[in-house]
């Protein structure tokens, strides 16, 4: 099945080009771990998902690209068709040279509603290109301004427009430092957003990442493109295609086995439906072993608290809460943001 990517924002942007060089690098690559034939249809699959040939002499990938910013996506496009092996269409992408403001309430207030026809028609065309539409990945920052504001927007047009197709919206947690003053509303307001429309949310944390680019790939100066291709190769992996993998996971001597215990999950969640494994034969990216595991647990409960509780002083004292009414966003609806979050909070805390 095909997935459209949807890149919001120039987070979006950057690391969803990074997600297709990633992918279409590894697709190019011939490695000696499996067969001719499984390499073949591991191409195959790899090439209807993500990307479509038709005329064109390199696989074009099946995205669009949305920003404020005209400058971002004119350099995305750039390097993507300069690399040789794949490219963007140059018509699924929306711009609109205007200032964004870097603020959240205006992308969903604003900037959302006045350009859903163009941003969707986009979207429908994409989908209509899939012979077989298996959803929907959408790329955005959550602290950011317009891309995440803009982003939780989208997402709730494509449920309305696609209400049976699966959404996985792919999240950037912002630096616990701070990027932007406001991050922390920002992010509250993206996150329950998206809680309400999407089927789920994979989440990457920019502090997580960092530490990987310095203790484990050992890099000095650490850029935003090296947290970016981080990023892309543990998608890449998630995405790779593969096929279920039951042998052998009940033995103690395999490390998956673990995963299987009772105790790991609720008690009204069998482990054989809590936990599947899926595995390839082939390398990605000329790495011959690699593991990725996609959870959902509590291991964000205590950014989230900590998010919810920075905005929820600011909001107490009414810092910066001009920024957001100024276009729509009421005090009413950081409540019930805060009340989302909150219940998210205590369910998590009780697994």
């Amino acid at each position: 099945m095909s997935i459209v990517t949807v890149q919001l924002g120039q987070c979006g942007n950057q690391i969803g080009h990074e997600v297709f060089n990633a992918i279409c690098g590894d697709v190019c690559g011939t490695h000696g771990l499996c067969s001719k034939k499984e390499n073949e249809s591991y191409h195959d699959a790899c090439k209807e998902r993500f990307f479509s040939e038709e005329e064109s002499e390199v696989p074009v990938a099946r995205a669009v690209l949305v920003d404020m910013e005209p400058k971002v996506i004119s350099q995305t496009l750039s390097i993507a068709a300069r690399s040789g092996y794949w490219k963007y269409d140059d018509r699924s992408h929306f711009c609109q040279k205007q200032g964004s403001g870097n603020n959240w309430a205006n992308g969903y207030s604003v900037h959302g509603p006045r350009h859903k026809e163009v941003i969707m028609n986009l979207v429908q065309r994409e989908a209509e290109k899939c012979d077989r539409l298996g959803g929907f990945f959408t790329i955005m920052s959550m602290a950011g301004g317009t891309g995440s504001g803009l982003g939780a927007f989208v997402t709730q047009c494509l449920r309305d427009a696609f209400p049976t197709s699966f959404i996985l919206n792919h999240v950037i947690w912002p630096y616990g430092t701070g990027e932007v003053i406001v991050q922390n509303y920002n992010s509250v307001l993206t996150l329950s957003h998206l809680y309400r429309s999407s089927d789920a949310l994979l989440i990457h944390e920019n502090d997580v990442i960092h530490k990987i680019c310095a203790q484990l790939m050992n890099i000095k100066q650490i850029s935003f493109r090296d947290v970016n291709q981080v990023i892309a190769h543990q998608l890449g992996s998630v995405f790779q295609p593969t096929y279920t993998a039951e042998s052998g996971l009940h033995y103690s001597r395999n490390p998956l086995g673990s995963f299987r215990d009772p105790s790991l999950y609720t008690s009204w969640l069998r482990p054989q439906d809590a936990f599947n494994a899926w595995q390839t034969p082939r390398a990605f990216n000329k790495y011959e072993k690699s593991a990725s595991l996609v959870s959902n647990s509590q291991f964000l409960l205590k950014p989230l608290d900590n998010v919810v509780g920075k905005a929820w002083n600011m909001f107490a004292s009414k810092a910066y809460i001009h920024q957001y009414t100024k276009f729509g966003i009421e005090e009413e609806d950081f409540l019930d943001s805060f009340t989302t979050l909150e219940q998210v909070i205590s369910s998590y805390t009780t697994l």
